[in-house]
C-alpha cells in the first residue's frame, strides 16, 4: 500500500497511524506462539568503522550505539558489499553483488579526474556514446527483482522505508514511504531524488515516523528500514552541539576531528536510542532483532578510519569495512564478538531465515545467512566474498595512480576483490596487477605480499576469475586512445 505523495501535512500523519490495525494484519500477532520477530534495520550514510565508542574512537560520543553493542553481537569484520552508497543499498536490498544490479556508483558514471588518465573507455560524465562500452545502472534496481520488503511481506511482515533511498523510482515493495520523515513525501520519482544533507532536523523527523510505525504495527511482525542521511556531507548540525564539540577539542586530540561531523555523529546515536526505548516501553524488546550498521567507509577527508587504510569510494577496508552490531534477545550473547567476515548481500538469507520466509525464485541470492554465527553454530569462516567495480572514481583522498604514473591520482579504478578468511587480493584491471594482504596480521594493509604468498596470490586470483566470469561482470577492454 503506497500513499498518494500530494497527501502532506497532518493529514499524512493521521493516514500513516491508521494504515495498519490489528484486524487487517493476516499474521499472528505479538504474543502469539512462533511469532517470527520484528527486524529494524539502521543504516547510517558514510559513518566510519572507527567512528563508534565501541571500536575505540576518542572524540564522538555515540553511548546509544555502544549500549546496543554491550546487549548484542559486534561484527569487526562487516562489509556493505561496496564502498559507496548505491550500490551497497542496492545490494542490501536485494541479496546479490554489484554485477547482478549493475549498479556500481550513485550516478551510474565514473567521476573526477580527466579522462586522459583513463586507460579503458568506460561510461564517463561528459564523454560521448563510444565510452559506454560496459553496462551500468544509474541507481536504479530493476523491478524484476525481489527486495527484503517483498521476500517478507511473504511471511506477513509490514515494512517501512524511512530516509535515503538512491536505488531508483520502484518501491519494491514497502508499505510505508517517505524520505525526510514527512510520510507519503516519495522523493525519488524518476531518478531526482531530492536529497536531504543540510537539513540538521531531519533525523529527528525520520526517527518521529519510525517511532509511529513501530507503535501502529506492535501487534503484528514489521520490518523497518530507516536510513538516515547522516552522515554525508555537506555537513550540517544544530549551532548548541557543534559549539559543545568544538569545546570539546580544545582538550586537544592526537587526531583531527570535525566538531560538525562529531554533532551529526551524535545525531544517529540519538536515534538509536529513541528506537530502542520505543521497543522497550511497548513490550517489543524481546522479540525484535535490531542491526545498527552504514553503507561504506568514512570519507577520508573528514574522519579518520585509522588504523585501516584509506576511506569511502576505496576497496581497501577504511572504505568498506564499517561497524556492525546486533541485538536478538534469546539469541545473540551480551558482548558477544564475531571475526568472520560478513557482508550486505548476506542480510537477505539472514532475514529469511529469521522470518521463515521463502527466499527469492526469480534470482539468485548471493549471500548465506549468518544466524549461526548469532547462534554460535559452525559457520564458514573461509569462504568467498567479492566485490566489482568497472569504472574511476576521483576526488576526497586520493590513493592510486593514474596510467601514466601520476601518483595518488583516483580513489578507485576498474578492479575486483576477492576475500577468504585472512585473505584479501585486489586485481586492478588498470595495472594488470594484484595485490595481496593477511588482514588478521596487517589491518591497515601496510605490506603486499603478493611476491612472497605467490601460491596464495594465484589461488585467490583463480576463484576471482572464475566468480567474474560466473556473474558476467563487465570488464573494460576498450583502451582509451
Amino acid at each position: 500500500m503506497n500513499i498518494n505523495p500530494q497527501i502532506t501535512g497532518s493529514v499524512a500523519v493521521a493516514l500513516f497511524l491508521n494504515l495498519f490495525s490489528p484486524e487487517e494484519a493476516k499474521g499472528q500477532t505479538v504474543g502469539e506462539k512462533n511469532t517470527p520477530p520484528n527486524i529494524v534495520l539502521i543504516l547510517a550514510d558514510d559513518l566510519g568503522w572507527m567512528d563508534v565508542g565501541y571500536n575505540g574512537t576518542e572524540f564522538y560520543e555515540t553511548p546509544n550505539i555502544d549500549q546496543l553493542a554491550s546487549e548484542g553481537m559486534v561484527f569487526t569484520r562487516f562489509y556493505p558489499s561496496a564502498a559507496n552508497c548505491a550500490p551497497t543499498r542496492a545490494s542490501l536490498l536485494t541479496g546479490m553483488y554489484s554485477p547482478r544490479h549493475q549498479v556500481y556508483v550513485p550516478q551510474g558514471l565514473s567521476r573526477g579526474g580527466d579522462v586522459s588518465k583513463m586507460r579503458f573507455k568506460v561510461p564517463t560524465q561528459g564523454q560521448n556514446s563510444t565510452f559506454n562500452t560496459i553496462p551500468v545502472s544509474i541507481n536504479t534496481v530493476s523491478p524484476e527483482f525481489e527486495s527484503l520488503a517483498e521476500m517478507l511481506k511473504k511471511s506477513n511482515y509490514v515494512s517501512a522505508r524511512l530516509g535515503k533511498w538512491h536505488i531508483g523510482d520502484d518501491n519494491q515493495g514497502f508499505d510505508v514511504l517517505s524520505a525526510a520523515g514527512e510520510i507519503g513525501e516519495i522523493t525519488n520519482y524518476y531518478g531526482d531524488e531530492k536529497r536531504y544533507y543540510n537539513d540538521d532536523h531531519v533525523a529527528e523527523r525520520l526517527t518521529d515516523a519510525a517511532l509511529h510505525f513501530i507503535e501502529e504495527n506492535k501487534e503484528h511482525p514489521f520490518f523497518l528500514y530507516l536510513s538516515h542521511w547522516e552522515v554525508h556531507t555537506p555537513l550540517v548540525a544544530r549551532q548548541d552541539r557543534i559549539t559543545y564539540y568544538r569545546n570539546k577539542l580544545k582538550g586537544g586530540s592526537a587526531k583531527k576531528y570535525d566538531p560538525v561531523y562529531a554533532a551529526e555523529v551524535e545525531q544517529i546515536d540519538i536515534s538509536v536510542g529513541r528506537v530502542l526505548n520505543r521497543l522497550k516501553e511497548l513490550n517489543l524488546e524481546e522479540n525484535t532483532v535490531v542491526i545498527v550498521t552504514s553503507d561504506n567507509g568514512g570519507l577520508s577527508s573528514v574522519t579518520d578510519n585509522a588504523p585501516l587504510r584509506a576511506g569511502k569510494g576505496t576497496f581497501y577496508e577504511g572504505g568498506i569495512r564499517v561497524p556492525f552490531c546486533i541485538k536478538w534477545p534469546g539469541v545473540t550473547q551480551a558482548g558477544s564478538k564475531s571475526d568472520i567476515p560478513v557482508t550486505g548481500v548476506d542480510f537477505m538469507p539472514t532475514f529469511a531465515e529469521i522470518a521463515s520466509a521463502e527466499l527469492p525464485q526469480n534470482q539468485p541470492v548471493d549471500g548465506d545467512s549468518f544466524v549461526p554465527i548469532l547462534k554460535g553454530e559452525p559457520f564458514d569462516r573461509d569462504r568467498s566474498l567479492f566485490f566489482h567495480f568497472p569504472l574511476y572514481l576521483g576526488g576526497s583522498v586520493e590513493v592510486l595512480p593514474a596510467f601514466d604514473g601520476t601518483k595518488n591520482y583516483w580513489r578507485a579504478v576498474p578492479s575486483s576483490v576477492i576475500m577468504a578468511g585472512d585473505w584479501k587480493l585486489i586485481y586492478y584491471y588498470e595495472y594488470d596487477r594484484y595485490e595481496l594482504f593477511n588482514l588478521r596480521t596487517d589491518s591497515s594493509e601496510q605490506e603486499d605480499l603478493s611476491g612472497s604468498e605467490t601460491g596464495m596470490a594465484l589461488k585467490l586470483l583463480e576463484k576471482l576469475r572464475n566468480w567474474v566470469a560466473a556473474v558476467h561482470a563487465p570488464v573494460p577492454s576498450v583502451l582509451n586512445d
